[in-house]
């Protein structure tokens, strides 16, 4: 059963909560960094991002960039940018996008929930990425940045929801993206009592977004257990922090494809190698949406074409033959254009359904790429239904959207 805890948040007051708050560090690089942090010396990036301190090209990975890292955490204690609560606290986060909001609860997740899969995974993570976040984790002996997990509905934390949400919020502000983000803090003992209890009588959380950070924050606190020789359990560097959302509010977008050639095919050899495994109808110059499960948008050469995979190209009962980036990933990209590995391979980018359609047909019409693929997004059902399997999506196959503001609440590990 899931284990959470509240912490003793450390956040930003009030005032200054828009100054401090950030996109999450992996949303962005570093020269774009340095472009929105220009002129605030209370951004989060200088605690997240700190290459940005140091001269244009600075290697991100280099020792003194880590050590700036804490020296910027701990200057932003010091100055009050960033103040611990005196209590722990539970706390709901609410975030905002196209009138439709979702609300998580802010916790400490359970390490051993994490190294024995009752945290359970959809992805797989990049050793590299691990250890960029570990030392991160190690040096400021915190999770500055929370993880994104999502848990199944439970009716009496969406009363809570609905009851804390009542109240005049700590927060609440619109990002530069226009994104809303909402924020309260739950002090009463005896909800957070409640809150513990619920979720004990969940069987799992799921991450959806952030694989890598939950996997550096619970092995640098699985590290931390091993050595110490008083470990007793109940230590804070035993927990990690996460928002929590219910699986009913959140919701997947499309990400898809673009590829720079047709591995030498002309588009008309090219259409009617699809057309051996999918009903393929042109649909003109106007924009088109894939409508469903199994049904993908081409564009290429000017059009939009409709592709809707052929009876007996996808298996409706393996949760990841179902997934049409396995359909599409397969019959397309492998076995046309000779595209078999979509971590390595340069032929091909993804773009987040965030940027819209008209994100593709701008790559294609201006040559930098040939054709562009739109997927039908996966829901939070077939994610769910992977990670109960034990089974791995592919890769790039969810985008969520908004991204967690990072700089809200910190979790100190001590």
């Amino acid at each position: 059963m899931a284990k959470v805890k509240p912490f003793k948040g450390v956040r930003p007051p009030r005032h200054l909560v828009e100054e401090v708050a950030s996109r999450p560090y992996d949303v962005l690089n570093s020269e774009e960094a340095r472009k929105e942090a220009e002129g605030n010396e209370k951004s989060l990036y200088h605690i997240i991002k700190p290459e940005i301190d140091f001269e244009p090209g600075f290697d991100e990975h280099h020792p003194d960039v880590y050590d700036k890292a804490v020296e910027n955490f701990m200057n932003f204690q010091d100055k009050g940018w960033l103040v611990q609560d005196e209590k722990e606290n539970y706390y709901i986060y609410a975030q905002t996008m196209d009138g439709r909001t979702q609300y998580g609860f802010v916790v400490g997740a359970w390490v051993d929930d994490y190294m024995n899969g009752r945290i359970k995974k959809h992805e797989l993570t990049r050793r590299d990425k691990e250890e960029d976040r570990m030392k991160h984790v190690r040096c400021n002996n915190a999770n500055i940045e929370p993880v994104f997990f999502a848990f199944p509905d439970n009716e009496t934390l969406e009363q809570i929801i609905r009851d804390v949400t009542k109240n005049e919020p700590e927060y609440d502000f619109i990002a530069p993206d226009g994104f809303g983000h909402t924020f309260w803090v739950i002090d009463k003992d005896e909800t957070i009592a409640t809150i513990t209890e619920e979720f004990e009588k969940i069987p799992n959380l799921y991450i959806a977004d952030g694989h890598h950070r939950s996997a550096a924050a619970a092995l640098v606190g699985n590290e931390k257990a091993k050595n110490n020789p008083d470990h007793k359990g109940d230590e804070e560097y035993n927990y990690f922090m996460a928002v929590a959302f219910p699986a009913s509010h959140l919701r997947i977008i499309d990400y898809n494809r673009v590829v720079k050639d047709l591995n030498g095919l002309t588009e008309a050899e090219f259409l009617a190698k699809v057309a051996e495994n999918f009903i393929v109808e042109e649909k003109g110059e106007e924009t088109y949406h894939p409508s469903g499960l199994h049904n993908f948008a081409l564009y290429l050469g000017g059009k939009w074409y409709s592709l809707t995979a052929k009876e007996g190209t996808y298996d409706d009962n393996d949760p990841i033959g179902v997934l049409d980036v396995t359909v599409s990933s397969n019959l397309i990209l492998r076995d046309i254009l000779g595209i078999n590995d979509l971590r390595s391979d340069k032929r091909i980018d993804f773009v987040g359904g965030i940027r819209g359609l008209e994100e593709l047909k701008r790559r294609v019409d201006n040559g930098e790429m040939k054709m562009a693929l739109a997927l039908y997004p996966v829901t939070m059902d077939q994610l769910i239904a992977i990670a109960d399997s034990g089974n791995i999506m592919p890769p790039k196959t969810t985008w969520f959207e908004p991204k967690l503001r990072s700089g809200l609440v910190i979790h100190k590990l001590d």
